[in-house]
C-alpha cells in the first residue's frame, strides 16, 4: 500500500438542477431504489477518501435531509454553492473552497459528479493509488502536484484527482459549465486507463 502524506477527499459536485434529467441529479435513484448521491459517497469511502465533501445546490435541503435519513450528517462534510445555476464549475469552486477550510487540508482531492452511478470503488481506488495503475507498475504516491484522470476508452472521464497545488488556481479560473476540463486541457494530467473496469459514462437524461 502506498503511504499517503495526508487524507485524499472524496468530492461529489451534486449541485446541479438536473434540467435535462428533469430534477436535481442530488435527489435521483437508480432502478434498485439507492440514491445515486449515497452510492457515490459509499463508492469514495469503501476506495479510500476521507472525508467525503459533498457539493449541494438546487433543492439543497431536501438533499441534505435525505443524507440525514441516510445517517451521513455530520460524517459527510456538505458545501453549499449558492450560485449553483452559473453550472458545474460553481460546484467545483464551492467543493475546492471547503477542501481548502478544512481544518487538516487534504494532500488531493478525488472528484467525480453524481450522475456517474455505475462508478466503482476499484475506479477510485486505481486512481487515488491503493490498487496498481492501468500500466501494471503497482501504486504510486499521490502528492500536492498530482493531476491525474480516469480514461475509457481513450475518452477523459472521471475521477480526477486534483493535488492541493492546483487548487487555488482552478477557484479562480474554472467558469459557467466546464468546470476541471480547460485546466486539465492546458495542464495535461497523467491518464489511468480503467476501460477493464468500467464504462466511466454519466447519466444526462432518463431515457
Amino acid at each position: 500500500m502506498p503511504t499517503f502524506l495526508a487524507p485524499i477527499a472524496g468530492l461529489v459536485l451534486a449541485a446541479g438542477a438536473g434540467s435535462r434529467y428533469g430534477m436535481p441529479k442530488a435527489l435521483a435513484q437508480g432502478d434498485d431504489g439507492t440514491l445515486w448521491l449515497v452510492r457515490t459517497i459509499g463508492t469514495l469511502t469503501d476506495a479510500g477518501c476521507s472525508p467525503v465533501i459533498v457539493v449541494l445546490g438546487a433543492q439543497a435541503a431536501e438533499a441534505r435531509a435525505l443524507l440525514d435519513d441516510f445517517g451521513l450528517i455530520p460524517s459527510v462534510v456538505v458545501a453549499q454553492a449558492d450560485d449553483w445555476a452559473e453550472g458545474l464549475s460553481a460546484s467545483l469552486r464551492a467543493g475546492l473552497r471547503q477542501a481548502t477550510a478544512l481544518p487538516s487540508a487534504p494532500i488531493a482531492v478525488a472528484i467525480v459528479p453524481v450522475d456517474v452511478p455505475g462508478l466503482r470503488r476499484s475506479t477510485v481506488a486505481r486512481l487515488i493509488g491503493t490498487l496498481p495503475d492501468g500500466t501494471g507498475t503497482g501504486t504510486w504516491e499521490v502528492g500536492p502536484h498530482t493531476l491525474r484522470q480516469a480514461e475509457f476508452d481513450a475518452r477523459p472521464g472521471h475521477p480526477v484527482v486534483i493535488g492541493r497545488a492546483h487548487w487555488a488556481e482552478l477557484i479562480g479560473s474554472a467558469t459557467g459549465d466546464t468546470g476541471a476540463r480547460p485546466y486539465l486541457r492546458s495542464h495535461e494530467p497523467r491518464l489511468v486507463d480503467c476501460t477493464d473496469l468500467e464504462t466511466g459514462l454519466d447519466v444526462d437524461t432518463r431515457d
